[in-house]
């Protein structure tokens, strides 16, 4: 779902409205709850809902947002996944067999 809204104040804040509709289907956006904004690209960004049980490990807001997605998608279209057989995992491995990838080949 997409929701518009506008960039304007609150006070000597800026502040971000958006359609009532989102907070209608999305209870956890209530009002007062403690948002997280993350930058994910120019022009994007990503907002999450903080839930004062949250752990101290920092979460990835891509990773996250991309498994709440499959999930949801899961949900309303279960038909249109299949359980991981040996089939896939035998092809996987002769895909990248002699391929050695170390922590140095993630880094910055």
């Amino acid at each position: 779902m997409s929701y518009k809204g506008k960039i304007t104040t609150s006070g000597t804040s800026d502040a971000i409205r958006l359609d009532k509709d989102l907070f209608k289907q999305n209870p956890e956006f209530k009002h007062q709850a403690e948002v997280r904004a993350d930058i994910i690209g120019p022009g994007k960004m990503l907002i999450s809902v903080l839930d004062r049980t949250e752990s101290t490990t920092e979460e990835d807001p891509i990773v996250a947002a991309f498994l709440s997605f499959i999930e949801k998608d899961m949900l309303r279209n279960p038909g249109s996944f299949t359980a991981l057989n040996t089939d896939v995992i035998n092809r996987a491995k002769a895909l990248t067999e002699g391929i050695v990838v170390t922590d140095e080949d993630f880094e910055d």
